[in-house]
């Protein structure tokens, strides 16, 4: 893809380069045109977007002009920002994020939300996450209760060597039980966890197409199909989950926004408990959670009305 190619005009200053990128992006159809073309100079120059307008009269170098073409005409083609960036907050974190796992989503917070939540603050407890990807569920746990046991399982390699890099980056190595392996598979007899998490693969297959470039072409399809309906691995884990899960644990999963009514009932017919269909930002279907049943409870009560 051709971009007109702002070296060959004098005194490209930021403020001017912010004013072109803008309607560059724009012309372009690229979401947040002004904010991703901060983002992309903040990035060649290693400054914070407020340093950008602290000094909005100073001139780029050529060569930084020239790295800046190259990440414009790579988003201009929809390669995602984050990977062009190299990294993505979540949380107040910055995460490493590239091909190798999923870019984390805003809505993907409201489940680490809800597991927060469940887990008391000072206490101990064990958590496993299923499909950790670059480990920022998983991370973000950690970060936030010290005394979590956490256990993470992944199936793909890269993905697993992506989240052993983040938790380095954020000195939680030592306490990040990350296992490579499918679903349940690498646990071990006799592990129970008081708290089951996953983000898991939920597109159904043939809406893949459909999807963004940034997500279609760019995440890896291992973390996005969920078969048919796109309930197969969400079908797997409630199966499954209440076999290591202590009673009156909960299993808090991320879900499409069109599943709600289906997950609901998977849950029901598994033996969950108090089961809630919570909505994201927008107002849609997101995370499902339910309960597994204490002694004396009874099985297979079913859940209050989403919320």
């Amino acid at each position: 893809m051709v971009v007109s190619d702002p070296s060959r005009a004098p005194a490209w200053t930021l403020q001017r380069l912010i004013a072109w990128g803008t309607r560059h992006f724009e012309k372009h159809g690229i979401d947040s045109p002004r904010l991703t073309i901060e983002e992309l100079l903040g990035h060649v120059l290693s400054a914070s977007r407020l340093q950008l307008y602290m000094d909005l009269q100073r001139p780029l170098e050529a060569g930084e002009l020239a790295r800046l073409r190259e990440l414009v005409e790579q988003r201009s083609a929809r390669v995602p920002l984050q990977h062009l960036l190299g990294s993505s907050e979540f949380r107040g974190r910055r995460f490493t994020v590239d091909r190798r796992a999923l870019i984390p989503r805003p809505e993907t917070e409201l489940l680490v939300e809800a597991c927060l939540a469940e887990l008391p603050g000072e206490q101990q407890a064990s958590t496993l996450e299923l499909g950790t990807g670059s480990g920022v569920i998983a991370l973000s746990l950690l970060a936030e209760r010290p005394a979590l046991r956490l256990v993470a399982v992944e199936l793909s390699a890269e993905a697993a060597a992506l989240a052993r890099e983040n938790a380095a980056r954020l000195g939680l190595s030592d306490r990040l039980d990350l296992r490579e392996g499918d679903l349940f598979a690498p646990l071990r007899p006799g592990e129970r966890f008081d708290l089951i998490v996953s983000n898991p693969p939920y597109v159904a297959s043939e809406v893949i197409a459909t999807l963004e470039p940034e997500v279609r072409d760019h995440d890896p399809r291992l973390a996005l199909d969920g078969g048919t309906e796109g309930l197969e691995i969400i079908r797997r884990i409630v199966d499954q989950a209440k076999a290591w899960t202590v009673p009156g644990g909960l299993l808090a999963l991320e879900i499409g926004d069109d599943q709600g009514v289906a997950v609901k009932a998977l849950l029901e017919r598994a033996g969950f408990e108090d089961i809630q269909i919570k909505k994201d930002y927008a107002e849609l279907d997101r995370l499902a959670l339910g309960r597994i049943p204490s002694p004396g409870t009874g099985e297979g009560k079913g859940g209050g009305s989403p919320s």
